[in-house]
């Protein structure tokens, strides 16, 4: 069951900034608990300095890992040993990854190939390989207030309030149509008509779709705003969607 999921969170300190762990968090109680929280770098370092004040408000274990060398990045190699470690240990159901670096993308791979979801939430400068790879993925700046921008910190640059995009602009990202239009395709009854549910279930099996990343807490929400489908609730409460029928034009 979702609600049971028990979730792995680790973080990469060295590649994303602090300010959306809050949200990252809240997120992430929508599908289970939270059990693991490990923040990985070298906290002797400034360049992370943001991390420590967050780390016991949020019960966050930081994890040590001391810089040996200089241009090699040592907190990769402990985030990966400790994600197969808890691989192992079979006290997980999901991994969440908080960054921004493509290198972690075989681990992505390797967690899901044992049948585990993983989450991931870097900025949006993160390459496309490990955004792809993730079974979900969200951009950190959308769950960053843009109240929390501090001038000094250079990885608050371009952070933004969490803001819808409007329908006509959803209607033009070509990618995101095609989803939905497949995904309500592939789920839909002799009728036609398709669970929401199961339209989410089907997206989340087949690409790394967040509703976040467009401004919505909830796939419905986006569906309702994108306008291209007829809706419906059923026994109340089951919301299901519908294609909406190709306008014929009119005679002269």
């Amino acid at each position: 069951m979702a609600d049971k999921m028990r979730i792995a969170l680790l973080i990469d300190c060295d590649n994303v900034s602090h300010r959306a762990v809050e949200g990252v968090l809240a997120v992430l109680a929508r599908y289970g608990q939270v059990n693991v929280r490990h923040a990985f770098g070298d906290w002797n370092s400034p360049h992370i300095k943001g991390w420590a004040e967050k780390l016991q408000p949020n019960a966050i274990r930081p994890m040590q890992q001391f810089a040996y060398t200089r241009q090699k990045n040592a907190t990769d190699s402990a985030m990966i040993i400790d994600a197969m470690d808890l691989l192992y240990s079979g006290n997980v159901d999901a991994f969440a990854l908080m960054t921004s670096d493509c290198d972690f993308t075989p681990l992505v791979m390797r967690l899901r190939e044992a049948g585990l979801m993983v989450f991931g939430f870097g900025e949006e400068k993160t390459p496309a390989a490990f955004v792809d790879s993730c079974s979900q993925f969200v951009y950190i700046e959308k769950l960053t207030e843009a109240s929390e921008v501090d001038d000094d910190d250079e990885k608050s640059e371009g952070a933004k309030p969490n803001t819808r995009v409007p329908g006509k602009e959803l209607r033009r990202k070509s990618d995101l149509v095609r989803l939905l239009r497949t995904a309500v395709d592939e789920t839909s009854d002799d009728t036609g008509w398709s669970n929401l549910g199961a339209v989410g279930t089907y997206i989340s099996n087949n690409s790394s779709f967040s509703p976040i990343n467009y401004g919505y807490s909830k796939l419905g929400d986006l569906v309702r705003e994108i306008d291209l489908f007829e809706i419906d609730f059923r026994q109340g409460s089951a919301m299901v969607v519908r294609a909406k029928p190709k306008k014929t034009p009119q005679k002269r």
